[in-house]
């Protein structure tokens, strides 16, 4: 039986009908390696495009169980990239972390990841030598090689895309365990987790070996 894998919705931009989507290279990439993909919808009934973050009421017991229920179905939950942070996304990341459930994080999945347990979300704007906003190979990374992503890519240094504006900060829970040439952190994992591991870039987009270890891993851990 192949394992199901739940992709958190995102905000669609831009548009003027609002929607909650996944994004065709994620659906992509978990079939191509052994998965089959299942969309997690956020419970809250107001319109998610254009409410802020700070204006989003905390979920209430219910809306927490309906999460839940569609979690539960799966066997691992893929965070994927996007535009921005919504409180449902903190409650699943938490959820599936107490729960050893596996967690891949990607970008924006990542940077909701680094705010595990924090009581104030916080991200820092990109201010660097580096561009972390381009189209194709951006940069590279440094792999720490006693962390289980470099257990799973096998290098050292790696050439990553990169499309993003905001950048994470250390957080207690996980290790950081790769970096650009500028110090920015570009991945986490958390220890004696089954798959709980967050990547700043898109290796979904990225056609190659070290993309496909990685979501195969994740893949294989969820069955």
């Amino acid at each position: 039986m192949k394992p199901i894998i739940g992709i958190v919705a995102r905000v669609e931009y831009p548009g003027e009908t609002h929607k909650l989507v996944i994004n065709e290279a994620y659906r992509k990439a978990i079939i191509d390696n052994g998965g089959i993909p299942m969309c997690i919808v956020p419970p809250q009934k107001f319109d998610y495009t254009v409410t802020k973050y700070s204006d989003q009421d905390e979920l209430t017991e219910d809306e927490q169980e309906m999460l839940i229920s569609q979690i539960n179905k799966c066997d691992g939950i893929l965070m994927p990239g996007g535009f921005k942070i919504n409180k449902f996304d903190r409650f699943i990341c938490e959820y599936v972390t107490d729960n050893d459930i596996p967690l891949f994080g990607i970008c924006l999945g990542m940077q909701v990841m680094a705010n595990y347990k924090k009581k104030e979300l916080w991200n820092e704007k990109n201010d660097s030598f580096i561009n972390h906003k381009v189209e194709g190979l951006a940069h590279s990374v440094s792999l720490d090689k006693k962390s289980k992503l470099y257990s799973i890519i096998n290098q050292e240094k790696l050439m990553v895309n990169s499309r993003h504006t905001y950048h994470v900060l250390p957080n207690d829970y996980y290790d950081v365990v790769a970096t650009s040439d500028d110090n920015y952190i570009e991945a986490i994992e958390m220890k004696n987790k089954k798959f709980n591991i967050g990547v700043q870039w898109h290796p979904e987009n990225m056609d190659d070996e070290s993309s496909s270890k990685l979501f195969k891993s994740f893949i294989d851990i969820c069955k």
